[in-house]
């Protein structure tokens, strides 16, 4: 039974197209594709106008955050978001399944999928292999927008789900909870640019790259092997854990690959690098590059 709930944060891509033909996409279930790119590579937004699941929604994250900060998709408001996902035809009684078009199978998914359960939503899923192998196994495709009824969704942020700079700051010396950065091993030891910055870590952390938990197919792995990652690094899924990575978006890919060893309460750091470069002290950004300053 347990393995059965826990499973209920992966659904596969034969189940959704079920739930497609038989008419179930509706106020019970709404689909997502919660696709992002940088703007020179690709257009999230013009791809779903041209090709989605039929009946999803497009779940922008570029409006569904806080555009008051500094940093990349920092959780919105309680009210935003229940507004925003309200839109959507979302109500707290909705099974939600989210997913993305990236190449690598599943990218932004889980970012859409931690952000519904920091803001106390418990019915919602990835869809295991995203939109890429959705297509590769021949299930439909529409370029005909759906305009969801909306709906009513009331939002109470898990604090516990969410680590700010100054806890992240304190666990340095405290080291309450484990640390795992999501990020490619270059960047984790600051000898690859990321995105434009210097790179590093924080002090502490342990690296597994997100795709690490990805099969070369894009499904995840099984949760034997997920659970083998873990000990390798030896990381212990018995004791308090908090992801990280670039912005808060690889970093969910760990609270997700946890989460289906029946780990619910990773906790991932929004502000990631992002937020620590630009905050932390010299002393509390390790890197193998010596650093002018």
């Amino acid at each position: 039974m347990a393995r059965q709930s826990l499973s209920r944060a992966l659904v596969t891509a034969s189940w959704l197209a079920e739930a497609v033909r038989a008419g179930r996409v509706g106020a019970g279930l709404r689909v997502l594709d919660a696709s992002w790119y940088p703007p020179k590579e690709r257009n999230a937004r013009q791809e779903f106008k041209e090709r989605h699941i039929p009946g999803a929604s497009f779940f922008d994250i570029e409006e569904c955050r806080d555009k008051s900060s500094p940093y990349d998709f920092m959780l919105p408001s309680e009210s935003h978001f229940a507004d925003y996902v309200g839109g959507l035809g979302v109500s707290n009684d909705t099974h939600v399944v989210v997913y993305d078009g990236d190449e690598v199978g599943t990218f932004y998914a889980p970012r859409a999928w931690w952000m519904f359960r920091a803001f106390g939503h418990k019915e919602v899923s990835v869809l295991n292999g995203g939109f890429k192998n959705w297509v590769k196994e021949g299930y439909p495709v529409t370029a005909e927008v759906t305009q969801p009824t909306p709906a009513v969704f009331k939002a109470r942020l898990n604090r516990a789900l969410v680590k700010t700079f100054d806890e992240m700051v304190q666990n340095v010396s405290s080291l309450k909870f484990q640390v795992v950065d999501s990020r490619p091993e270059g960047r984790f030891r600051g000898t690859e640019l990321d995105q434009g910055l210097e790179s590093g870590h924080i002090p502490g952390a342990v690296n597994i790259p997100f795709h690490s938990f990805l099969s070369e197919t894009g499904h995840e792995k099984s949760i034997e092997e997920i659970q083998e990652i873990f000990r390798e690094k030896k990381v212990d899924l018995s004791k308090p854990l908090t992801a990280t990575c670039r912005k808060g978006v690889t970093a969910c890919q760990i609270a997700l690959a946890a989460f289906l060893c029946g780990k619910r309460d990773v906790a991932v750091y929004d502000g990631s690098w992002s937020e620590w470069f630009h905050r932390a002290p010299p002393h509390y950004k390790v890197s193998e590059v010596k650093r002018s300053k």
